[in-house]
């Protein structure tokens, strides 16, 4: 079936409309949105909550599958009203989640076994440091670093480098296995079903009826298998964990299920599922290879299309699947840097600045950062450092720092971090690279924006709207009814809001101000003599 033929072939859901509308729920880790859009993406109606984070022991990070799930209801039911709408009005459903948040639950029963586990929970960290220094791990990776030689497979590359993150669903999945004994118990009758944010959600809009996951989300749980496109049997071997807990995998595109009619009146198709990075990546539209897309939020992302393969990395960058729409599969090559939002907020803590728009007037209000150098390392260096052990730092202080020299130091940190990203991409993949789509709360911020242009001399593009993860939500829901035809009508709809030129000036000014930096990034490195 070709990719034309995979959009029109779709039952025209919109046809009964005289106008059309596509409503898409995007559970971010602070903020759960419901955004209601018309044809055109303009958004005509919405509605948020602050997602309730549970902190029941240090370091341990949940959200209770109960609140969450009144929430959802409420904040879809709230767009509705916003846009003056009827929920028979709403042609399909577009889900965007966070990754790496997992729950269980009683196959029989339907009863949680644990609440929602986060993505930024570190009950597995000590898991991550014992697997990653087992006489296990290592002769995995030298077995496959010798099939590597033989066989010169880019899967057994990526086996070779294989390391076990703590963000990921796998650590804290074992730890659950091994501390949990009903579940374990059940785990033995083979009554235990796994789920992340998106199987969950289509469990309950389903009334506890459909058990399967979207093979994006699948993808981002370090239990998948890039190469073959579906749960590793070798990984998961490794770990102990059973596959008939794990669900089904489906494609993006496709009507996964109608909603219900008991929980919101009418039934709402839901025709597509996306992970968060992979969503906003669609939502801006980087179909092509080479195209790249910068988040920054609560952490920054440099995300890369590498086309209808996996990239096999060595510093770091994560192969994951970006979408897959019928035939047409997009791989990803991800590398990030934790803790962009929080060091934002951490000078509000600290009564640096009241005002976010402010930032970029403050760094500018001084020529330079006077020598100081901000290290953000809340959770370590992530690609292509790749040190948990590292802590922050500001170095570089004298009597005579100011405040504004601060907050710029911590501006020019986030654009540094960037560049690392970027330059891994750019040597690692030997694909050449376009502009950058950036997007997130952060990129808001001008100062850092035109930094990022400058050190990477390229342009970047910024949308008008900068939460581009539900627009990539939308767009795949519409695109499995036929709303839109193809790529070609997405492109034709995006709209740059601002756009910023290198200035190959500053990138003079810089050089040696970046080299001062890696060089106090470097005194941070291996602080904790036990990880955090």
């Amino acid at each position: 079936m070709t990719q034309d033929n995979y959009y029109t072939s779709k039952m025209d859901i919109a046809g009964s409309h005289n106008k059309t509308y596509i409503i898409a729920l995007d559970i971010g880790t602070t903020t759960l949105r419901a955004h209601v859009y018309d044809t055109q993406t303009n958004i005509v109606g919405a509605g948020s909550k602050k997602i309730e984070l549970l902190y029941p022991k240090t370091g341990w990070v949940e959200m209770d599958p109960g609140v969450l799930w009144q929430q959802v209801q409420d904040v879809i039911k709230e767009a509705i009203a916003a846009a003056n709408l009827k929920v028979s009005d709403i042609a399909c459903m577009g889900i965007t989640t966070q990754r790496g948040t997992f729950i269980t639950w009683d196959r029989d029963s339907h009863k949680p076994f644990h609440n929602f586990i986060t993505w930024q929970d570190l009950r597995g960290s000590d898991y991550v440091k014992q697997w990653n220094e087992s006489i296990t791990l290592k002769s995995f990776n030298a077995g496959a670093k010798l099939l590597h030689g033989v066989s010169r497979q880019k899967r057994f590359l990526a086996a070779a480098v294989l390391k076990f993150q703590a963000m990921q669903v796998s650590m804290r999945l074992l730890w659950v296995l091994n501390n949990n004994l009903e579940m374990r118990r059940r785990l033995n009758e083979q009554r235990v079903q796994f789920g992340t944010l998106d199987t969950w959600l289509l469990w309950k809009f389903t009334e506890e009826k459909l058990w399967c996951t979207e093979i994006s989300c699948a993808s981002s749980t370090g239990m998948f298998d890039p190469f073959v496109v579906e749960w590793s049997n070798i990984v998961n071997m490794l770990l102990g964990i059973p596959l008939h807990m794990l669900p089904p995998i489906k494609d993006t595109c496709t009507e996964f299920c109608r909603i219900s009619k008991g929980i919101f009146g009418a039934e709402i198709p839901i025709t597509s599922v996306i992970a968060d990075q992979q969503g906003a990546m669609f939502g801006q539209c980087c179909f092509n290879v080479g195209d790249v897309k910068c988040t920054l939020g609560t952490g920054t992302f440099l995300d890369l299309n590498t086309g209808n393969k996996p990239h096999a990395s060595i510093a770091g960058l994560y192969p994951i699947v970006g979408w897959k729409i019928g035939n047409e599969i997009v791989y990803i090559a991800e590398g990030r840097a934790s803790d962009t939002g929080p060091a934002i907020d951490w000078l509000r803590s600290i009564d640096m600045y009241d005002d976010l728009n402010e930032l970029s007037r403050v760094a500018e209000s001084v020529p330079d950062s006077g020598g100081v150098y901000f290290v953000n390392s809340f959770n370590g260096l992530q690609a292509p450092i790749n040190d948990d052990k590292a802590c922050s730092g500001i170095l570089g202080l004298n009597p005579s720092t100011s405040k504004a020299q601060i907050v710029r130091a911590l501006l020019e940190n986030i654009s540094f971090r960037f560049k690392l990203l970027y330059e891994t991409a750019l040597t690692e993949t030997r694909i050449p690279l376009s502009h950058i789509r950036a997007d997130g709360g952060v990129s808001n911020n001008d100062f850092i924006m035109q930094l990022i242009a400058d050190i990477t001399n390229q342009s970047i593009e910024r949308p008008c709207h900068t939460d581009m993860t539900s627009l990539g939500a939308a767009f795949l829901a519409g695109l499995t009814i036929g709303i839109w035809k193809d790529k070609e009508e997405l492109l034709a709809l995006r709209v740059v809001g601002k756009k910023f030129r290198a200035n190959n000036n500053r990138w003079h000014q810089y050089k040696t101000v970046i080299q001062d930096w890696e060089r106090a990034m470097k005194r941070c490195m291996f602080w904790y003599k036990e990880d955090k």
